[in-house]
């Protein structure tokens, strides 16, 4: 790609990527087709701003990263505050990283890899708590503004799905070479088919011998049992959900499903109360930075499934799912087009800065 000049001010920056943790960030770079920061950050920020970000260009958009100081929706509404503070010309806000998903999605199944895209998010544990179970405020449900819901209603026609999925898979072969030709620690191939275990909801996550915590019959919670994998702890295979998976040819192409997100400040970790709160709200997946960044900025959520929500550790998938994430981010932003005035305005800058590079 040839080179592009690199924007006038802060201003001129309309699209912005936030990521939870550092891994779900380094997966994004990856895509990044130049930075503007290579020799320090050039734009600075606003007072009070606490962010460090990282310039960049993704394509025919001049980029802003940032990567949030801890988990969840308060650090995300902080950190996406003071995104707008600094960067007051954002029109779109992709928050791309990882999360649990819904095994069954209408009547598709979702697999390790394959992205979730926020059409609406729920924060579901914000609510009320009567004697009969908790209510959750359907106020803090919220929608994208009219570009994002143009947008995504785009990708709901079959042929866009195809398209969007088409490119996701050229970018996350883009990842996998260039994380090979940089020499990063992270691996982002295909975990494999045998590593893409769901079990039965109702079936949790414990040692089945020599555990006296694990073998009672209340509630109790094995710290242990959480720490190990499957195989540590020898989970029941018999346990296991069939399902037939969607990968053609050997090739993993991320299906994308689009719907509400649950957002909170609580890891889901059980598959009961994951099926019992998708079915109660219409969720498809569950994270927890959403519901911060969305009342801040314009946003869409764009994750990839590292496990199922449920009890079972498995963290062989967060790489690969990062990476299936940031695929399709780009690809959804090779189909969105900022308005005729922006891109006007930020030509002339370009224009301008390149006759002030030339008169120095």
């Amino acid at each position: 790609m040839a080179s592009a000049t690199r924007p006038a001010g802060r201003v001129d920056f309309h699209i912005a990527i936030i990521c939870a943790l550092p891994h779900e960030a380094d997966a994004v770079t990856l895509l990044f087709d130049q930075f503007w920061d290579e020799g320090g950050d050039l734009y600075g920020h606003a007072d009070g701003d606490t962010n460090t970000y990282t310039t960049g260009r993704i394509g025919n958009y001049d980029v802003v990263l940032v990567v949030l100081p801890n988990m969840g929706t308060s650090a995300a509404a902080v950190a996406a505050a003071n995104f707008r503070s600094s960067y007051s010309g954002l029109k779109l806000t992709f928050l791309v990283g990882v999360c649990g998903g819904v095994p069954k999605i209408g009547e598709c199944d979702a697999f390790l890899g394959d992205v979730v895209v926020s059409k609406s998010i729920i924060q579901y544990d914000y609510g009320r708590q009567y004697p009969g179970g908790f209510k959750v405020k359907k106020t803090a449900d919220g929608r994208a503004n009219k570009d994002i819901r143009s947008l995504l209603a785009s990708f709901e026609m079959e042929l866009n799905r195809e398209r969007l999925q088409t490119k996701a898979r050229e970018h996350l072969s883009l990842v996998q070479s260039a994380a090979l030709r940089k020499r990063r620690q992270a691996d982002y191939r295909y975990p494999g088919l045998a590593e893409d275990r769901l079990f039965q909801p109702n079936y949790a996550h414990k040692h089945e011998l020599s555990c006296k915590l694990c073998a009672a019959e209340s509630d109790t919670f094995c710290e242990l049992a959480y720490n190990a994998s499957c195989t540590d702890i020898g989970c029941d295979e018999a346990k296991l959900v069939a399902r037939e998976h969607h990968l053609e040819d050997g090739q993993f192409t991320p299906e994308i499903f689009i719907g509400c997100v649950g957002s909170g400040n609580t890891v889901m970790k059980s598959g009961e109360d994951r099926d019992r709160i998708a079915a109660a709200n219409g969720c498809i997946a569950f994270e927890m930075e959403g519901a911060g960044a969305w009342e801040e900025v314009p946003c869409i959520v764009v994750k990839g499934i590292c496990d199922y929500a449920d009890s079972h550790k498995n963290k062989k998938w967060q790489n690969f799912a990062a990476a299936t994430a940031a695929s399709v981010a780009k690809a959804m932003l090779e189909r969105y087009t900022l308005e005729d005035g922006l891109r006007a305005a930020t030509r002339n800058a370009a224009h301008d800065n390149d006759r002030g590079t030339e008169r120095e």
